[in-house]
C-alpha cells in the first residue's frame, strides 16, 4: 500500500473501523473502541503521541504501516495503541486508568 497523506489516512481509517470526526476536537476520529489521532508523516509521530496522552479512555494513533519502527518507541508510557490504514492493530492500547 502506498504512503497516505493525512486526509487519505483519515479516510482509510474511518472506513476500516467505522470512525467519525471527533466533535470535541481532542482527537481526529472517534469510534466504538476509543479515540484516534492521525500521524501521516514520521515527523508527526511525536506530537500525535503527546496529543493522545491528554485523551481520556482508550486512545489510538493511526500511522502508515512503514512508520511502525519510529512510532513504537514513542508509544511507550503513553497507553496509546497503534493502528494502520486498514484498521489493523499494530500495538494494543493499554487499559485507561480509573480516575480517583
Amino acid at each position: 500500500m502506498a504512503r497516505l497523506d493525512h486526509d487519505g489516512l483519515v479516510a482509510a481509517v474511518s472506513a476500516a473501523v467505522d470512525a467519525s470526526p471527533d466533535p470535541s476536537g481532542n482527537a481526529d476520529l472517534v469510534f466504538a473502541n476509543g479515540s484516534i489521532v492521525v500521524a501521516a508523516q514520521p515527523g508527526d509521530l511525536k506530537a500525535a503521541f503527546k496529543r493522545a496522552k491528554r485523551i481520556d479512555g482508550y486512545r489510538w494513533v493511526a500511522i502508515n504501516r512503514e512508520d511502525l519502527f519510529g512510532a513504537n518507541p514513542l508509544s511507550l508510557g503513553s497507553k496509546a495503541g497503534i493502528l494502520d490504514a486498514k484498521g489493523r492493530v499494530l500495538k494494543n492500547a493499554d487499559s485507561p486508568r480509573k480516575k480517583v
